[in-house]
């Protein structure tokens, strides 16, 4: 099997995108498939992350437009020998208009998305995000689709589900805080969830912050922790389960992570920094699963301080959060994902399947 996908990652999109169809293509690496990234050269890229695993890349150059980046992925999937199995898609700038220029030059397309706010022309359209309502996408993908929609099929880290098995109970107290606002945090809320931190004066709780690899803040965040006691500051660690699992309490951004915090219990603070990410923190702290702030803009040090203390003194709400939180997401998404995707694959090919497709 061979796959190609299409993502991005940068300062002002962040990380998630990229990272999940990383993690997806290492499980699918280890079903034996062919992975191949195609993504562009914006400032923030992890380009080099996708080399360091190992995976073949497709550069597109950082200036072009949407139509320009439409022809150069066009003409990479033309110019192939074989078409490939199928075309993986992560990008909130890729609607139908792209996939069915792409349709001919691939047997099966796959869409990561989690707005629902345009039409898509896939086989298979995964969005993990929470939700209510299981028909968000009718009238937006044809009708034989295959939806995998909500956080059981959330695409994580093995790491979490290892993490997962032996998890310490948590009891509601607040012992250790954990600090990570996503891979690139341009608005610098880090900074002001410390400031709010360190205005509960409380050397008896320790902080632990991480920031991401596209984060600009870096130096100005190191030297603020250091003038915090018992505080901590890590830079694009390698064991975000250790620590999530390790902390009590997590203030956060409402983007991937959330589905890493809910697969280990971790009561969450989110405050906003996208507008994607508005529903699903309305959404789950109506449920009980965090304690959404709000936009970051209206955030202050102040609402985080109280939030905190709110938390600190009522250790039964922070019970409940934790144990809500982990019957979301177990970890095993991506297995669940894969499965689907390699059934669908051989199931084509065991029946000569094929989707106006040209020699493939």
């Amino acid at each position: 099997m061979n796959f190609f996908i299409r993502t991005d990652a940068s300062i002002k999109i962040g990380t998630g995108h990229m990272m999940r169809c990383l993690t997806l293509a290492d499980k699918l690496s280890m079903r034996g498939a062919d992975v191949v990234f195609i993504t562009k050269e914006d400032e923030g890229n992890s380009i080099g992350l996708i080399e360091k695993k190992g995976f073949r890349l497709n550069r597109l150059p950082r200036s072009i437009d949407l139509a320009e980046d439409r022809e150069l992925t066009k003409k990479i999937l033309k110019d192939l020998s074989k078409c490939p199995d199928m075309l993986i898609i992560d990008h909130y700038d890729v609607d139908i208009s792209c996939e069915s220029l792409l349709r001919e030059y691939v047997k099966m397309i796959m869409v990561i998305d989690d707005l629902a706010d345009r039409r898509h022309d896939c086989d298979i359209l995964l969005d993990q995000n929470y939700n209510t309502s299981d028909n968000r996408y009718n009238g937006l993908v044809p009708e034989n689709c295959i939806q995998l929609l909500g956080p059981e099929y959330a695409i994580l880290r093995s790491q979490f589900q290892k993490v997962r098995k032996n998890l310490r109970k948590r009891d509601g107290g607040v012992n250790r805080i954990l600090v990570f606002m996503g891979g690139s945090d341009s608005k610098n809320v880090t900074s002001k969830a410390l400031r709010a931190i360190h205005m509960l004066d409380r050397s008896d709780i320790a902080t632990d912050v991480v920031i991401g690899n596209l984060n600009p803040y870096h130096d100005e965040i190191k030297t603020q922790t250091s003038q915090i006691p018992n505080t901590t500051c890590s830079h694009n660690v390698e064991n975000m389960a250790e620590l999530m699992a390790s902390a009590d309490l997590c203030i956060g951004a409402a983007g991937a992570a959330t589905w890493e915090r809910c697969c280990l219990g971790l009561p969450t603070i989110t405050i906003i920094l996208a507008e994607n990410q508005k529903n699903i923190s309305e959404s789950l702290d109506n449920e009980g699963v965090l304690v959404n702030l709000g936009w970051y803009l209206n955030v202050t040090e102040n609402i985080i301080k109280e939030a905190i203390e709110g938390l600190i003194i009522n250790p039964q709400k922070m019970v409940s959060m934790s144990n809500i939180s982990r019957t979301l997401a177990d970890g095993d998404g991506v297995s669940r994902v894969v499965d689907t995707i390699t059934s669908v694959v051989d199931n084509a090919k065991k029946h000569d399947f094929t989707l106006k497709t040209r020699a493939c």
